[in-house]
């Protein structure tokens, strides 16, 4: 009966020749989660590290190659000595998952593309008209517009924004909702232009009152109906909207500036306190709220430890949530290029 059993074992595992399709389904969603947790950990790590003077460092998942083994073998014997027949049998089974990771870190060439360049003033342009808020997208992305300066509150550069920049912002939010203002992509010696298009005749007061509040804080003339989006900080005539914009490092040093740091950091002058402007709202609100203490939080959205405090955004926090996502795709956008010559880590992780 035992040589029967082993026997039926031996035919079962020849039977497993291919573990692949059964594994996808189970793997492929675990490497899923297990990298979208680690990417959303390493970049808070990299602000924390940046509101506290310290260098970071941007290390991605290149590949991971996953192999299985299983492996049975089954050993019997018969024997008759005096014409008793008597029999022994033996066998194991082996399984093993071996995976391989490899580590790609941003250097060189690949972090001055991806982190110190600034946005191309089309894609902030095309960022808005896909969806997202213009005066988020505005706040992030733009230190001016026309000349109108934005707030900064990192670094030398740290100050405060023109009073007319937040009612360009929320000018432009209003104008986005309501849909009266289109783009499209012109050929201009052949580079590629981004056009704003007021393209509705039949809009409300309201959002006709907001075109013309643009109008005037841009200087843009009143009669113009496409608008050439270039980038610089003087516009050339009454046509034109430049914008200087950011560098993913401007961006992250930017909303690094107000995570909250423990009273202590500040007073030894480990972190400077959080930057604060005459010209700042009563009520103002950073994009991200991002917390500090002694203890690990309970439910966060993502948290991470670092020089015995622990930082973090709340899980109930939907609007800062969605910004620091937002974050993590504007920084995916910036490097679509393959590395060259880049040193690389392989990790077997089994």
């Amino acid at each position: 009966m035992r040589i029967r059993a082993l026997a039926g074992l031996a035919l079962a595992l020849s039977g497993c020749a291919s573990m692949g399709p059964s594994t996808i389904a189970r793997d492929r969603v675990d490497y899923d989660y297990a990298i979208t947790t680690s990417w959303k950990r390493s970049m808070l790590l990299n602000m924390v590290k940046l509101r506290y003077a310290d260098t970071p460092m941007f290390l991605d998942v290149a590949s991971i190659i996953n192999s299985y083994t299983i492996e049975g073998q089954v050993n019997a014997g018969i024997n008759w000595p005096g014409g008793a027949a008597t029999g022994a049998a033996s066998g194991f089974t082996h399984y093993a998952d071996k995976p391989t990771i490899t580590y790609n870190p941003l250097l060189g060439e690949r972090f001055t593309r991806s982190l110190m360049t600034p946005m191309q003033p089309g894609v902030v342009v095309s960022l808005i008209q896909s969806g997202w808020a213009a005066d988020m997208v505005m706040r992030m992305m733009v230190s001016s517009a026309n000349g109108i300066n934005n707030r900064f509150g990192a670094g030398g550069r740290a100050r405060g924004a023109d009073p007319a920049f937040e009612q360009l912002t929320g000018a432009m939010r209003r104008i986005q909702a309501s849909g009266a203002v289109g783009m499209r992509i012109a050929a201009d010696k052949g580079q590629e232009l981004t056009v704003l298009v007021l393209h509705r005749n039949d809009m409300p007061a309201e959002v006709a009152a907001d075109i013309r509040t643009l109008r005037s804080i841009l200087g843009i003339a009143p009669d113009a109906r496409e608008i050439r989006v270039v980038y610089g900080s003087v516009p050339l005539g009454g046509g034109e909207l430049a914008l200087v914009t950011r560098s993913m490092l401007e961006m992250l040093l930017d909303l690094a500036s107000a995570i909250e740091v423990p009273a202590e950091d500040v007073r030894r002058g480990i972190a400077p306190a959080p930057a604060s402007f005459p010209g700042d709202a009563p009520d103002y609100q950073p994009l991200i709220r991002i917390h500090s203490g002694d203890q690990p939080p309970e439910r966060p959205f993502v948290a991470v430890p670092y020089q015995g405090h622990w930082f973090w955004i709340d899980e109930g926090d939907y609007g800062s949530k969605g910004i620091f996502s937002f974050v993590m795709i504007i920084f995916s956008l910036m490097d679509t290029a393959p590395p060259k010559g880049q040193p690389i880590v392989t990790v077997p992780a089994g």
